[in-house]
């Protein structure tokens, strides 16, 4: 009896096996995209109700398309506002992208995306030089500034846009709430900007990220080019072939040179970028489109941290593509 009696204590002692982790999905519409969250766990952890309450909060920050967002506030004053913790941590890594690319990345470059019509409004023709100029005494990041709770401005014209890494950062914020909940297996997703962490259960596959290459006929996107195995981090890709304005025989990219005022016009056709969080291969996709393929090269020996596929445009009008070691190895053959 004794001996039965200490066998089911052992028992009683001893740890229960893990319950089995399953697929958990959310999807939904935001920040003018979708996105797409898959998360591994025994039990449903992270709902759409959480999921929809982070969003709005970020929005009601970082949103040029809600009306009274704080990023508006701050458009619309002369100096400044308090700022809260989403753009303070937003503005302050933007500064800092800004100074590590020579000005390439530039939150201020607000009135020029309107002036070429990628803002919120409609705009019927590309700004004339007149109207360039008149602008751009107005962009610049030196003219930016975070002092204490407070984000300040030097002009009254001084406006910015933060949707060059607003996205990467709401991935992170996503990722940040999942692992509140101990979840350590996941992909985030939104508007092609992904984090993803750990495997797929229950078959422990790696996770596996499909990235496009543009058709070579007309740059619309084609087939999956490369797919990446990533254990962890933040994949982004910044390209100039789906978000264009067409004026008459003109194609205008998105993508603003803060220096010129002009759209970038180089070889460049896309840029994936991964990096240890979203934020900040979001932050760097941009910057590295803008300068063109031997300086993005040459930026990104000196950036460990970053590894990134590149695909651009020869001077005959070919398409061709190159990476960096580091992401030469998460490719899955």
């Amino acid at each position: 009896m004794i001996l039965g009696f200490l066998l089911a204590t052992v028992l009683w002692l001893l740890p229960a096996a893990p319950a089995p982790l399953r697929a958990f999905h959310l999807n939904g519409y935001a920040q003018g995209t979708t996105y797409a969250i898959t998360y591994y766990a025994a039990d449903s952890l992270v709902t759409a109700d959480d999921v929809t309450r982070q969003l709005a909060e970020i929005d009601a920050s970082l949103s040029l398309y809600k009306p009274g967002s704080l990023i508006n506030q701050f458009n619309q004053s002369r100096r400044g506002v308090v700022a809260d913790r989403h753009l303070r941590t937003v503005v302050r890594k933007a500064l800092q992208v800004y100074q590590d690319t020579d000005g390439l990345f530039d939150a201020t470059v607000e009135p020029l995306v309107r002036a070429w019509g990628f803002g919120t409004e409609h705009i019927a023709a590309p700004p004339t030089p007149a109207a360039i100029q008149a602008i751009l005494p107005q962009v610049g990041s030196d003219k930016l500034h975070l002092r204490g709770d407070s984000l300040v401005k030097d002009r009254p014209g001084v406006r910015i846009d933060l949707n060059g890494i607003a996205q990467g950062y709401t991935v992170d914020v996503l990722a940040t709430l999942l692992e509140s909940k101990r979840i350590r297996n996941y992909l985030v997703e939104l508007g092609g900007e992904i984090r993803v962490r750990g495997r797929k259960w229950p078959s422990g596959e790696p996770m596996r990220i499909g990235i496009e290459r543009p058709d070579s006929s007309d740059l619309q996107p084609a087939d999956m080019q490369q797919v990446i195995q990533v254990n962890a981090g933040g994949v982004t890709t910044s390209g100039n072939y789906r978000k264009f304005k067409q004026w008459g025989a003109t194609k205008s990219a998105h993508l603003m040179d803060p220096k010129t005022g002009y759209p970038f016009n180089n070889e460049m056709i896309s840029v994936t970028v991964v990096a240890p969080d979203a934020f900040t291969a979001d932050a760097y996709d941009n910057a590295l489109m803008g300068m063109g393929l031997t300086k993005a090269l040459a930026f990104l020996r000196r950036h460990p941290d970053l590894q990134a596929y590149v695909i651009y445009q020869r001077p005959n009008g070919a398409i061709a593509d190159t990476t960096t070691q580091g992401f030469q190895r998460l490719i899955f053959h």
